[in-house]
């Protein structure tokens, strides 16, 4: 499925506190544009990257991808001019990638999040392959007040069915320009984000994991909030993950996201992938975060033969909740058969597209155990795996 990112740069920013419209200051010392539209940049399962700027910013906008390497700039499409309302530019832009010929879905982005991660892009397109809609959530902290028009309180909704939104969001391109268009036909305005228009016009939004560290340049403090998390010390966490099953009947067995043909199955509730339940608790380890049986309990119907990359996907978006990153994850397949060799590569690319790693970021290994033990006997097989991450230091 093909997808596009749309970089919505077209606001003001005048809460920012500067002349400049925030999207142009400088963070780190990169404009913020450029920041936000690096891991969108840098993703290759991403196609055309369209960004909506302001009608009198084309000089801006020029300067700052100037910045850009020329491999970065080549992926640009041109620039189209938003409106006055984020709604209105967001319009404009699926209005050009549709006159470009796009169909698929998008990635919808606000540049001044500009510490948007590679991680949450990962899981933008995830989200984008299984649903319509969706945004990236985080549930609220704070206690939440609904006021009259006094400033008095009249309701304090329950926190622990609300959460906070994020961007990028995901949707289906054909009915996101549809309802824009019908929202301008209706005369609705005033959607702050893509999913109230979305939810507007009928559709279901799901949520997918967000990120504390996606933070929204709005005020001035919030500049010297991302300088300062850009500058936060990230500290090493390790952890180490173990699982093993029995041969049974059958002509497969899953091993670290792949189908291999073999003469047994394996004995498991769910699909039996050793090498990513492995790694599943290696993450869950390295977070101090219980195991996989605390997240994902045998005794529950859900997980009967469910695939595996469910689990390791939930391992790596806690560890992205936790604004942390994985360096590494390392895989050891301890059995007598099948041969891995043919697949290892295989393993290694499906393993590093669950988490949202390089390639290289995901080290492979198979050994048997010279015919001693379980193994030995090839009564079933194991594996061993080690995650090592990177976590804020605690405040």
């Amino acid at each position: 499925m093909a997808v596009a990112a749309l970089i919505v740069a077209a606001g003001r920013g005048l809460r920012a506190g500067a002349e400049a419209p925030k999207q142009y200051r400088r963070l780190g010392g990169q404009p913020v544009l450029c920041r936000a539209l690096a891991p969108f940049l840098a993703e290759a399962r991403i196609g055309p990257v369209l960004v909506v700027i302001g009608a009198r910013d084309d000089a801006r906008y020029r300067n700052a991808v100037a910045q850009l390497g020329e491999a970065e700039r080549a992926r640009l499409l041109p620039p189209t001019h938003g409106g006055e309302t984020r709604q209105a530019s967001v319009r404009a832009g699926l209005k050009a990638l549709s006159e470009a010929g796009f169909a698929g879905a998008v990635l919808v982005h606000d540049a001044a999040r500009a510490l948007v991660s590679p991680e949450l892009v990962h899981r933008a397109l995830i989200a984008a392959r299984k649903t319509q809609a969706a945004v990236p959530a985080l549930a609220l902290t704070d206690t939440v007040k609904r006021l009259d028009a006094d400033g008095r309180i009249v309701e304090t909704p329950p926190r622990d069915r609300l959460v906070s939104v994020q961007t990028p969001q995901a949707f289906a391109f054909a009915p996101l320009l549809a309802a824009h268009e019908a929202a301008l036909a209706a005369g609705a305005h005033g959607f702050t984000d893509d999913s109230a228009l979305m939810e507007w016009a009928g559709h279901e939004v799901a949520t997918f994991a967000g990120d504390p560290m996606n933070l929204k340049l709005t005020h001035p403090e919030d500049f010297t909030a991302a300088e300062l998390r850009l500058g936060r010390n990230l500290v090493p966490r390790i952890g180490t993950g173990y699982d093993v099953h029995a041969f049974a009947d059958g002509d497969h067995v899953w091993i670290g996201g792949v189908s291999i043909p073999h003469s047994r199955g394996v004995t498991a509730h769910s699909d039996g992938d050793v090498g990513l339940h492995a790694l599943t608790d290696a993450l869950l380890g390295a977070l101090a975060d219980g195991d996989i049986g605390s997240h994902f309990p045998p005794s529950d119907p859900q997980w009967r033969g469910a695939s595996s990359d469910r689990f390791l996907a939930f391992a790596a978006e806690r560890v992205a909740a936790r604004g942390g990153k994985i360096d590494h994850l390392d895989l050891t397949i301890i059995c007598e058969a099948p041969k891995l060799g043919p697949h290892r590569d295989a393993i290694r690319a499906r393993i590093a597209a669950i988490a949202g790693l390089r390639l290289d970021q995901v080290g492979v290994k198979a050994t048997t155990s010279e015919r001693l033990g379980f193994t030995g006997r090839g009564e079933g097989l194991a594996a061993q795996a080690c995650a090592s991450i990177r976590l804020p230091e605690p405040e």
